[in-house]
């Protein structure tokens, strides 16, 4: 997001009803301003900086309606991402923090909480091609402690690594039957620099039978 460089040649800035000038020093009300770098703000000010409701338009061409003070995007607001989706609900500091929702552009949803920018703290991923749903504590982006709910109504509930199980946890099925054991993750080598994915290897140990879970489990690599 632009700074305020008032002094450049290329800003401009016109308050409503009003000529275009290149500075909004001082000015309290709505306005509208065209930064250097073609960004564009359209809302309200007060003593010069954005404070209050408006519009931001990036140049890359996403999109920020909501709430700002000193400048920073801050309360509530939806940003419309180019190429990765949307998000709406609380901001702070110029930075997801709160409680919100994101949608992505293949329509998987995350709605919880966020804190500078990432997943954290309680939240529902839920996959828009399966229907199944991650439920539970997220840090740094990733799920570490919950339940992954697949849409027959069986789910797993236990510890997350990389977004997915690892290490002990319990399935429960819808007939009243469970069974206990162990996921292990095992990082399978990427020759290709330029793909960043992580692939990994997922087995089950238990006592008991179960069904080929991991295959569906290593489908998702969308967080």
């Amino acid at each position: 997001m632009a700074d305020d460089q008032q002094e450049e040649s290329n800003y401009k800035f016109t308050p409503e009803g009003g000529q275009v000038g290149k500075s909004s020093r001082d000015y309290t009300g709505r306005g509208k301003a065209l930064y250097a770098n073609n960004e564009i703000y359209d809302g309200e000010y007060d003593n010069g900086i954005r404070q209050g409701k408006g519009v931001y338009i990036y140049a890359n061409g996403d999109r920020y309606e909501g709430d700002f003070i000193k400048n920073l995007k801050h309360g509530i607001g939806k940003l419309v991402y180019k190429d990765k989706g949307e998000y709406y609900g609380q901001w702070e500091n110029g930075q997801r923090h709160g409680e919100g929702i994101f949608t992505y552009v293949n329509k998987d949803v995350y709605s919880g909480w966020w804190a500078f920018g990432k997943k954290d703290g309680k939240g529902t991923y839920v996959y828009a091609d399966t229907g199944a749903r991650l439920v539970g504590d997220w840090k740094e982006n990733k799920i570490v402690k919950g339940k992954w709910i697949l849409p027959n109504g069986t789910f797993f509930e236990g510890i997350f690594e990389n977004n997915k199980p690892n290490n002990q946890g319990t399935f429960y099925f819808k007939n009243g039957n469970t069974v206990t054991g162990n996921y292990k993750q095992t990082i399978i080598p990427n020759d290709d620099p330029d793909d960043k994915k992580l692939n990994i290897d997922m087995k089950w140990q238990s006592k008991g039978y179960l069904f080929q879970s991991a295959v569906l489990i290593n489908s998702h690599e969308n967080f």
